[in-house]
């Protein structure tokens, strides 16, 4: 059952995907309402199979790297879901979908197998500092996108080769909005969960260097993006240059500390 819904998943992330991409095939518009009915059919599917996982292990998904990078899986379908009825454009979904589709193939692929956890008010402070940095990586990874997009529309534009690119991604205007409010909501994500886990490990005396580490590297990522948009007046195209870089400085980040870290069967 786990296993099937979780197939549908990603074969909706990958179908919303692909159908996204049509115009870059043929002239046409992209089918918004076709690729968000595959996008929230996905999350159903995916939303189900934690239910169900949540249900027979009598714990959150949140504990374990299986189940971690499964819910991180949906958590960004759902951001990208939301991004696209605000901005009521689904180019996005091209590159973001495959996002939200390979944490959840990697999940089958390691195993739903949950980790520890914790009861009572320790564990809604767990989980609460969990789903929001969750979240706060969505959004950031929502910015990066739009960012990258932003980059290669403005390119298109500049060597007036008005091709599939063009046709295909929104104005330039509305990819720097979705990375502006991105940015700002992966901040308050972030910084609510970094809260929480630095709160959580000096009431419990449980320090786990490299996920503080990481997580106050992304953190620091996010913020400066924050505050050089809201503050500081970054242009569109700095912003777009900065979020695409240091979210991907994140991620190699999280593989480094995967590699050389001693906690197998953790996110981190």
């Amino acid at each position: 059952m786990i296993a099937i819904a979780q197939f549908i998943a990603i074969s909706c992330y990958l179908g919303a995907a692909a159908l996204a991409a049509v115009p870059f095939a043929r002239p046409v518009k992209a089918p918004v309402a076709g690729v968000t009915s595959v996008l929230a059919l996905g999350i159903v599917a995916h939303v189900m199979a934690l239910l169900v996982f949540a249900q027979r292990a009598a714990a959150i998904p949140l504990t374990g790297l299986g189940p971690s990078l499964s819910f991180a899986g949906v958590v960004l379908a759902f951001t990208l879901l939301l991004v696209e009825f605000l901005a009521s454009d689904v180019s996005l979904t091209v590159v973001a979908a495959p996002l939200a589709a390979i944490p959840t193939i990697c999940a089958n692929i390691i195993g739903l197998t949950p980790g520890r956890s914790a009861d009572g008010v320790r564990g809604v402070w767990l989980f609460a500092h969990i789903a929001l940095s969750f979240i706060g990586i969505a959004a950031f990874a929502t910015a990066a996108a739009a960012g990258i997009m932003y980059l290669l529309q403005r390119r298109e534009l500049k060597s007036r080769h008005f091709g599939a690119l063009f046709r295909f991604f929104p104005p330039l205007a509305t990819l720097d909005r979705v990375n502006h409010l991105a940015a700002i909501a992966g901040w308050l994500g972030l910084t609510l969960g970094v809260v929480l886990a630095a709160t959580y490990s000096v009431a419990y005396h449980q320090m786990n260097v490299p996920q503080l580490l990481w997580g106050g590297g992304a953190w620091l990522a996010v913020t400066c993006l924050a505050f050089g948009r809201v503050s500081r007046g970054w242009q569109a195209q700095r912003a777009a240059k900065y979020s695409s870089v240091a979210f991907a400085a994140v991620l190699v980040l999280y593989v480094a500390f995967r590699i050389a870290g001693p906690g197998a069967g953790q996110f981190l």
